[in-house]
């Protein structure tokens, strides 16, 4: 059944061209970033960017025995996190590299970040996605300002092609500093609004969001504890802290097509390994269990990686103290019609 719909939804394109930028992780060495580089970010993205809320939830907080809250980040612009990195990226390059135009790769939430970031800066944007790609994203990216060049072929191969062509800069979609500083904002706000918070969880994919997250709370508040988390299917940051170093995995399958990254970046290894306290595995049932609860109780539409963080403590596989302050990262909210048949 779940691989059914994975295939139904175009899931095997969307690993594809995450598979293809494996090719592209850094390979400087990795440094950390630090809180005034969160704060530097947060002067970058004043007035482009919505300061999502943090609210609390009594179904959830009555259900764990805790103060519970999330951070709403489907209601960010172009409905997920995406934005703070992509721009703060973007904002740093040079004024050569900005006339000349960037170019990206993605078939989601990446793809619609990187052309609004680009249309608020005055930067032409290319961005490559699968024949496959869903016709909503691809519309999406398109109303945001960016070419959209669709190909059948090798994705890696057709950016690498027209990047050489047309003289453009490549955004990485998690593995910069500068994308893990402006998704560090995130956390800075959500800090601000709960600075009581004992335990925080966020989804894991290719590691940008979570290491943004981690570095910024750690450093802030050090006894606070936080916990990534990933889909079974897609144990890939599980798999490169056992063996110290970025893996590859071959194979994925789950319904939380942004956890499901097939590598995880230098930098964002680096930033799990110093600041993030555990993470945790959960199951597809869980987190589509999840989604339905947020949208119950919440009033809020979670897609399956926003709704992992939730997963993962409706399913035990974390465990909070009683009447301890839990705040839950809900990353974003892109998910379309048709794929909501099958989820919920």
């Amino acid at each position: 059944m779940t691989r059914r719909l994975l295939n139904s939804l175009g899931f095997v394109a969307y690993g594809a061209w995450l598979v293809a930028l494996k090719y592209l992780v850094m390979n400087t060495p990795s440094s950390l970033i630090r809180p005034d580089d969160v704060y530097a970010a947060q002067r970058v993205l004043a007035g482009r960017v919505h300061r999502t809320p943090t609210l609390r939830s009594s179904y959830f907080g009555q259900r764990f025995g805790v103060s519970f809250f999330c951070k709403y980040e489907m209601l960010q612009r172009a409905g997920s996190f995406k934005i703070r990195g992509v721009l703060n990226n973007v904002h740093h390059l040079s004024p050569d590299e900005k006339r000349k135009g960037i170019i990206t790769l993605s078939a989601g939430n990446h793809a619609q970040a990187t052309a609004l970031a680009a249309r608020e800066l005055g930067v032409p944007c290319v961005v490559v996605m699968p024949a496959t790609a869903v016709r909503s994203k691809v519309e999406a990216t398109q109303g945001y300002g960016g070419e959209v060049i669709q190909t059948a072929g090798n994705l890696l191969e057709t950016t690498l092609a027209i990047q050489k062509e047309r003289g453009l800069t490549l955004v990485h979609p998690f593995d910069h500093l500068m994308t893990i500083a402006g998704h560090g904002t995130v956390a800075l706000e959500l800090l601000d609004d709960v600075p009581q918070a004992d335990v925080v969880i966020c989804g894991v994919g290719g590691g940008g969001l979570i290491s943004g997250v981690a570095a910024y709370l750690k450093q802030a508040k050090p006894s606070i504890r936080v916990i990534g988390v990933e889909p079974t299917g897609a144990p890939t940051m599980t798999r490169s802290l056992a063996q110290g170093e970025p893996v590859h995995l071959d194979k994925l399958s789950t319904i939380a097509d942004g956890l499901a990254a097939p590598f995880v970046g230098k930098h964002n290894l680096a930033h799990v390994q110093a600041f993030v306290d555990e993470v945790v595995l959960v199951e597809d049932a869980a987190i589509a269990e999840a989604m339905g609860l947020i949208l119950e109780r919440c009033k809020v539409l979670a897609e399956p990686a926003a709704a992992a963080s939730v997963a993962a403590l409706l399913s035990g596989a974390v465990r909070v103290g009683a009447g301890q302050t839990v705040a839950c990262v809900l990353s974003g909210g892109n998910v379309d019609r048709e794929r909501l048949r099958g989820l919920l």
